[in-house]
């Protein structure tokens, strides 16, 4: 899922790319670090994104929107939900439905633990209909339960095929234990990271090659956190799972509650999305496009500017 984990392993193109020295799990030449006085270019060229890193990035991004946008159109058919293994009707953790008023008027409500908003519009009653999520946020764009299913499903396991080839070639490639878990050093800079993230200072030369204590957290919290959950809590709902895998139902507290933790973290999911798009927005969209497509990008050294 190179959405959630880019690889940030530099090679140079100047020089010997066999022969370059691996420091912090970037390659860089040897005359920008073995000559005395040397000093770096002012614009490099770095190689970011290996092969299978590209293609798993773009694979994912089709599957994901499908996955987005089809799971609404499922919970649509049901708008509540619940703890436990039942659906008590009367005492939803969380609720969107269409609420007629005492003037005839229809508006959407939300109710979250016995608090109400009205989001009417967008959630619970839009375009004149009474549906949870409007027509333009589900797959298929009618109320379709049946087909929103299929759709869900069968991008769920290309999901999933594509997560775990990525993950194995994490492992095996070393990138998720030498790029994307945090140090003892990085975690001491967690304050002047959140720091340079709120007032968007991004980093430049040798620090913009590494991903930021943030960064790893994000990631290594999305591939070995997130996604594992989705997963599992997915799997819980099936009714053929769960026969020939009853305990997964306990570890979850019941169907239900599957079914809502699997809905919190799936939204967990787009907030990083969303960010994940807006930083690739804000330190340089169309170096970060050319990354992801040939694998090379630029990184600019002191003096030079802040867009990496």
């Amino acid at each position: 899922m190179a959405l959630l984990v880019q690889s940030e392993e530099v090679v140079s193109r100047e020089g010997d790319q066999q022969r370059n020295a691996e420091v912090s799990g970037c390659h860089e030449p040897p005359t920008a670090r073995d000559q005395p006085g040397a000093l770096p270019p002012a614009i490099e060229q770095v190689y970011r994104h290996r092969l299978p890193v590209r293609i798993s990035h773009w694979l994912n991004v089709p599957f994901l929107i499908i996955l987005i946008m089809s799971g609404p159109q499922i919970f649509n058919s049901h708008p509540a939900l619940y703890w436990g293994d039942r659906s008590d009707r009367d005492q939803p953790l969380l609720s969107i439905r269409p609420v007629q008023t005492e003037s005839g008027e229809t508006k959407g409500v939300t109710t979250i633990l016995s608090h109400q908003f009205e989001p009417t519009g967008v959630l619970g009653y839009s375009d004149g209909m009474g549906r949870t999520f409007p027509a333009w946020a589900t797959i298929p764009s009618a109320k379709w339960l049946a087909m929103g299913r299929q759709w869900h499903l069968f991008f769920a396991w290309l999901f999933v095929i594509n997560g775990l080839i990525f993950t194995a070639y994490a492992l095996a490639s070393r990138h998720a234990t030498r790029d994307l878990a945090p140090t003892g050093k990085d975690l001491r800079g967690i304050g002047k990271s959140v720091k340079d993230h709120l007032i968007i200072r991004h980093p430049i030369g040798d620090e913009a090659k590494r991903y930021s204590v943030l960064q790893k957290l994000a990631y290594t919290g999305i591939l070995f956190i997130v996604a594992p959950l989705i997963v599992l809590t997915g799997l819980a709902m099936s009714p053929t799972i769960d026969a020939a895998v009853p305990s997964l139902l306990t570890i979850f507290g019941g169907r239900q509650a599957a079914r809502t933790i699997h809905f919190v973290v799936c939204f967990s999911l787009v907030g990083f999305v969303v960010i994940h798009v807006l930083q690739v927005i804000l330190t340089g969209f169309w170096n970060n496009i050319r990354s992801m497509v040939t694998g090379w990008c630029v990184v600019k050294h002191e003096g030079v500017g802040h867009e990496t």
